[in-house]
Order: structure tokens, then C-alpha cells, then sequence
């Protein structure tokens, strides 16, 4: 070979290894992209979408003073839902029952609002927002009283959203794990640590927000059980999806439970104060089933529990289904690898990943560690 031809290699290698990168580099570009979209759209410039409030008191005037509210809002470019309701202990219920975002109560000498700080602290400003005008033109204070104040250790009462951050990225990062390095495992091994690592993710939030932060002030085993159905059915769908989409496992992971998650939980500002898209996946995601769920549980005496636990185990169903698939595909991709090379089967671990090839136990292993730094 003359001296001339040899450099011919190393260039073929350094343009290989160029395009590696660069495809390795698609997924957190395409990630950066994702989560400006999600969290700019959804957060950038929150503002009242049919939002609950109501008027205290009966008669004509208050009819009058709730048309008021609603036209000036509307004229705002803010769609407030204004309703009047008889008397005190009406809002008082109406609010309890995470139905209203506050309650103007007029008065000559002490106009006061009621609000529930606990089922969405920023829709409660919202709500003072709206009404201290009304006060101020009469120059007198506007008295806020909460009916749902948030446990000492959540003074922002927003201590659900980051117990939901911390069982989702336990969860998800989780995901890479088993199917990376859990890939030469059976699908069924795989399913039975899927069940221990939910258990532990969801026991050390649970242990977090009880007694180590006290964001949670009681109900701590109801919050454990909610979390393991959350964390379980992140994981149960992760392994499932790994199975047909290797690499691309870990963005998906991230659109649906950080991107879409995060963003429709609820737990920086409820559906009232988003979009009509981000407002209208709060009603059945599973980041919005656990901490709407927390807040009944804890705050509201149970009110629609029942609805956001049916939402988890729903998300837990379609994992369970995702897992299930993909382990009768792996099966008759190994009979149909064994079939092809008429090898009897070996009984060990490793028996599913002896056709892997180098390229694809290096992405595997790639994969697994870009997953768990994200």
C-alpha cells in the first residue's frame, strides 16, 4: 500500500464515527425541542380557561355582580365560569368539593374570599387576583380566608407535584435499566423486578414525603399505594415498549411522563389555568391521577379518590398489556432464531441476547447509560 492510499482509512473511520454522534446526538436535541415545546406551551402564560368561581348571596344584585365579573374578564381575554350560590356554607361546600377556585363573599364592611389553597395554590391567587378590585373600589381590605391550608412541611401546597417528580424520574430512569441491562433477561424476570423496583421507588417517596420532609401530614399508606400503582405502570409500559423501540425507549419515556406529565399534572397549575390541549390530558393522565388523588386523599376527605385511583390502574392495565406483548413477540423471535440455526436452546440468563450483536449490545449499553444521566 503506498503511503498515499493510507490515510484513506482513517478518514472512513472518523466519518463512521462523525455519523455516530451524530445520530446519538438526535435524541437530546429532539429532547430539547420536546420539553421547550411542552413546558413554554403549557406554563409561559397561564390564565383563566372556564375557570370556577362564584358570587356569594341571592337576589338581583348578586346576579348583577356575577355578570359583572364575567364580562370584565372576558373583556381581559380570561373565561371565568361565574355561578352565585345562597349562602356561606354553600360556597363552603362547593369548595371542599374541589368544584370552585374561590368564592366572593360581598360585604359593606368586610368583603371576604374563600379559597382552598390545597387544590391548586396558584388558582387561588388567580381567584384573589379576580377579586380584590371589588374591595378596593369599596377601600377595604380584601379578607382571604383558606379552608384548605397545606401541611406545615408544603406551605405552597405544591410538595405533591415534587413527590411526583422524584417516584417519575426514579421510575422512568429505572426503564433504561431493565432494558438494557435487564435485556438478557426473560421477559418474565424482567416483570418481577419491574414489581420489586416500583415497590422501592414508591417507598422511598412515600418515606420522603412523610417523615422525612412532612409534606404529607397522615394517610401515608394510602400515598405509598397510589405511588407504587404510579410507578409500576411507568415501568411495566417502559420494559414493554423497550422491547420494539431499543434506543428510542428513552425518548418516548420522557414525552409521556416528563414532557406530557409534568406539564398536565396539576400540580403547578390545574387544568383551569392551561391550554384547551394540556387542560384536556389532565383528565386522564397518569401524573394528574396521582396528585389530584394525594389531594383527596390527604386534604379533601376522599373526594374523587375513587376516579384517580381507577386512572392509575388504568395506566397499570395498558402496561401490563405492553409488557405481555412484548414478551410473546421476544418468544417467537427466539423459536424463529432456534428454528433458523436448528441449535437447541442453552438453559441460562444469557440465552436471549445470544444473537445480539456488537453493534447492538453497544447501543443497548449506550442507551442505558444516556437513559439514566438524563
Amino acid at each position: 500500500m503506498s503511503s498515499a492510499e493510507a490515510p484513506a482509512p482513517s478518514r472512513a473511520r472518523d466519518l463512521a464515527a462523525a455519523r455516530h454522534v451524530l445520530v446519538h446526538l438526535l435524541t437530546p436535541m429532539l429532547m430539547c425541542v420536546g420539553m421547550g415545546l411542552a413546558y413554554l406551551g403549557a406554563f409561559v402564560n397561564p390564565s383563566p380557561h372556564h375557570m370556577p368561581v362564584a358570587v356569594v348571596g341571592a337576589g338581583p344584585s348578586t346576579a348583577a355582580l356575577a355578570q359583572t365579573i364575567h364580562d370584565k374578564a372576558a373583556a381581559a381575554g380570561e373565561s371565568l365560569d361565574v355561578r352565585t350560590v345562597p349562602d356561606r356554607e354553600a360556597a363552603h361546600h362547593l369548595l371542599m368539593e374541589r368544584q370552585l377556585s374561590g368564592a366572593f363573599v360581598p360585604s359593606d364592611t368586610a368583603p371576604e374570599l374563600l379559597v382552598a389553597s390545597t387544590n391548586a395554590d396558584t388558582s387561588a391567587t388567580v381567584a384573589e387576583k379576580v377579586f380584590t378590585p371589588l374591595a378596593t373600589a369599596q377601600d377595604k381590605p380584601l379578607k382571604v380566608t383558606d379552608l384548605a391550608p397545606p401541611a406545615h412541611g408544603d406551605p405552597t401546597g405544591q410538595g405533591v407535584f415534587f413527590f411526583l417528580v422524584a417516584v417519575s424520574i426514579g421510575s422512568y430512569a429505572s426503564v433504561a435499566v431493565l432494558g438494557g441491562a435487564g435485556a438478557v433477561l426473560r421477559m418474565r424476570a424482567r416483570a418481577a423486578f419491574v414489581v420489586v423496583t416500583s415497590f422501592a421507588v414508591s417507598l422511598i417517596g412515600a418515606a420522603l414525603a412523610g417523615p422525612v420532609f412532612h409534606v404529607v401530614s397522615h394517610g401515608l399508606w394510602g400515598v405509598w399505594g397510589m405511588a407504587w400503582l404510579y410507578s409500576a405502570g411507568i415501568l411495566f409500559l417502559g420494559v414493554g415498549l423497550h422491547t420494539f423501540l431499543k434506543r428510542w425507549t428513552t425518548l418516548t419515556m420522557m414525552v409521556l411522563f416528563v414532557m406530557l406529565n409534568f406539564t398536565t399534572s396539576g400540580g403547578l397549575y390545574r387544568p383551569e389555568l392551561l391550554n384547551g390541549f394540556f387542560g384536556a390530558l389532565h383528565s386522564f393522565w397518569n401524573g394528574a391521577g396521582l396528585v389530584e388523588g394525594l389531594r383527596s386523599l390527604v386534604y379533601f376527605d376522599h373526594v374523587g379518590l375513587s376516579r384517580h385511583v381507577l386512572t392509575l390502574v388504568a395506566w397499570l392495565v395498558v402496561g401490563l398489556l405492553a409488557t405481555t406483548a412484548a414478551g410473546l413477540y421476544e418468544r417467537r423471535r427466539r423459536r424463529a432464531a432456534l428454528a433458523a440455526t436448528s441449535e437447541p436452546p442453552h438453559h441460562h440468563a444469557a440465552a436471549p441476547a445470544k444473537n445480539e450483536t456488537p453493534e447492538e449490545h453497544e447501543e443497548r449499553e449506550e442507551e442505558m447509560d444516556e437513559s439514566v444521566g438524563v
